[in-house]
């Protein structure tokens, strides 16, 4: 029975062997530093979603494009993750390509924005905003 010494041998039951758990080599986010306070990048993203008109949204497209970083769409929605509570950034006016709502439609997210939406007056059906809701930035 030289198979129950060999390491890599399964069990005929199919369940893997117990390993131990592996630490991941990221910090936990507690632990990290504050993302952004210093990040030029994400400064001007904050400053663009800033003058978004009441009533109005963009695209994170967008407001890449008008803080100076096209194609950086993904760093508009991070920015927007870690940005600060105190900034009260309008988050809210931020939509995907299309005028589409990015929270998945059952989460809190995608609720609170589509209220925060149809509070300043744009309309908002089946988790899009209307066309003519959408500003231009540049």
């Amino acid at each position: 029975m030289a198979r129950a010494a060999d390491p890599q041998h399964r069990p005929r039951s199919g369940r893997k062997p117990r390993r131990e758990a592996r630490r991941s080599a990221r910090p936990p986010v507690a632990s990290r530093p504050a993302a952004g306070d210093d990040s030029p990048a994400l400064q001007a993203i904050w400053h663009v979603v800033c003058t978004i008109p009441r009533g109005q949204v963009s695209t994170y497209g967008a407001v890449a494009r008008a803080a100076g970083i096209p194609g950086r769409a993904r760093q508009t929605g991070f920015a927007l993750r870690v940005a600060p509570k105190a900034l009260n950034l309008p988050w809210h006016r931020v939509v995907a390509a299309g005028g589409r709502i990015a929270f998945p439609k059952y989460s809190r997210g995608y609720h609170e924005q589509a209220r925060r939406l149809r509070a300043e007056g744009v309309r908002v059906s089946e988790g899009r905003v209307e066309p003519r809701a959408l500003t231009d930035l540049e």
